[in-house]
């Protein structure tokens, strides 16, 4: 259970004017805080009663509907008041101030309601990320994604890895703790097979980078030589004025991004500075920032003009396993010159108009199908930040020693490394060494 003697308060809505909002009182001096506000006994736990609300003087601050929550049975595990009041902006002010002045009570910091709730057992720290993804998220498949890691699938899944190592641990110190006993003679083929078995399986998870790209979104670059026509396929893609089109070459010179929701996903498309030589010093950082837009992303759109018939040296370099080839203004090119230009590519071309809005929607289609095939969600949960990616390979290297150690303290020493790293995410060990990275993320009130 959380120490913490503090009782805390905030806005758990937000701050725009609506028809109500919700306050969020946490602490030991909840029940006293409604008896101050209301002049009466703390209502019966979880059961909604209408209240009017007065500050010190006995002025009328609202009417509001109040639920109490006891202690265990809360968010965070901690005697919990909620005041759902009107929304007015300066109803919301009142109360909050009128609170501010109740002796033992503070206004909550960044995450704290969720934080003490990780504290008293409530949630661990996956599900904790979970609920911060679910405010932050913008499309349905993040919403989605959020909702497993706050149903605690991705915390299982850490935990019974944990456990494994555990086990494999206890077997281990048999072998130091007992050295006289009869030991199974195959116990150290079943060792090894089972750390071997749990580096697998984390060797594959860590090889799916789904989770991240879903939650942060997935990244796109349009890279091509000046004037191929970047800026208007981006335009068209996102169905708005993004970035300025012009016929002077150079026009783009920094890298300009746009965020779509794509069928339910999170993109983030990059229109980039055109790749040419230039003495322009201005121009020449554009061009490195393409350049480095351009290796991060998840995918590449390289975008030629066909009707030059000639295809830049720069913009032919970036073309690799993870590039969509894009020939641009095919309304001015000759049935001869895409025979010509099909022949140039050894890959599979797409020949586009970024004036006709069926062969935009043909090239969204095929950007749509392969961001679907990397990010939809599938049967087995998927780290979403990079902390678990960290912790997870301290844990294989520690599990890889293990394997290799030919001194059974060594071994024993890299499992409990191993354990201890997995225990991180989820809060099993050393919870407050990541509790500031997880919920400095958060907004006040949650």
């Amino acid at each position: 259970m959380s120490d913490n003697k503090d009782t805390i308060f905030a806005l758990a809505s937000g701050f725009a004017k609506a028809g109500i909002s919700v306050i969020r009182i946490s602490g030991n001096d909840s029940r006293e805080t409604f008896k101050l506000l209301t002049g009466k006994e703390v209502p019966e736990s979880h059961k909604a009663t209408l209240c009017k609300l007065k500050n010190s003087k006995g002025e009328m601050l609202d009417e509001a509907v109040c639920i109490y929550f006891q202690a265990p049975n809360s968010y965070t595990g901690e005697d919990v008041l909620e005041l759902q009041v009107h929304g007015g902006r300066a109803v919301v002010k009142n109360l909050l101030s009128e609170l501010g002045k109740i002796k033992g009570l503070r206004l909550a910091e960044r995450g704290e309601f969720t934080k003490r709730a990780v504290l008293n057992g409530k949630m661990d720290l996956t599900e904790a990320e979970g609920i911060n993804d679910l405010i932050n998220a913008e499309t349905f498949w993040q919403v989605r994604q959020a909702l497993k890691q706050m149903d605690g699938e991705l915390g299982r899944l850490y935990d019974t890895w944990r456990n494994e190592i555990i086990r494999i641990l206890a077997f281990t110190e048999a072998y130091i703790d007992f050295p006289e006993e009869e030991i199974p003679s195959d116990i150290e083929t079943r060792i090894s097979d089972k750390i071997r078995g749990l580096q697998n399986e984390i060797k594959n998870h860590l090889s799916q980078d789904s989770g991240q790209k879903l939650r942060e979104g997935y990244n796109i670059a349009l890279i091509g030589a000046v004037n191929a026509g970047k800026s208007s396929v981006l335009n068209k893609l996102v169905k708005k004025e993004a970035a300025i089109v012009s016929s002077i070459a150079g026009t783009t010179r920094d890298v300009v991004e746009v965020f779509m929701d794509l069928a339910g996903f999170p993109v983030i498309f990059a229109d980039t500075a055109g790749l040419r030589e230039t003495a322009d010093v201005v121009e020449k950082e554009g061009i490195r920032r393409a350049l480095a837009k351009a290796e991060n992303a998840d995918l590449k759109i390289a975008v030629f003009d066909g009707s030059k018939k000639t295809f830049d040296d720069e913009t032919l370099k970036q073309i690799d396993e993870k590039t969509l080839t894009v020939i641009n203004k095919k309304d001015l090119m000759t049935e001869e010159d895409i025979t010509e230009i099909k022949k140039f590519f050894t890959e599979k071309v797409i020949f586009i108009s970024s004036k006709d809005e069926k062969d935009i929607k043909f090239l969204l289609d095929l950007i749509e199908e392969k961001v679907r095939s990397e990010l939809e969600l599938r049967e087995a949960p998927v780290m979403t930040r990079q902390r678990h990616k960290e912790s997870l390979e301290a844990a294989l290297e520690a599990l890889t020693r293990a394997e290799n150690d030919t001194a059974v303290d060594l071994r024993a020493e890299d499992l409990r490394l191993a354990a201890r790293n997995i225990g991180k995410i989820t809060g099993q060990i050393d919870v407050e060494e990541v509790l500031d990275i997880v919920f400095k993320e958060f907004c006040i009130g949650k």
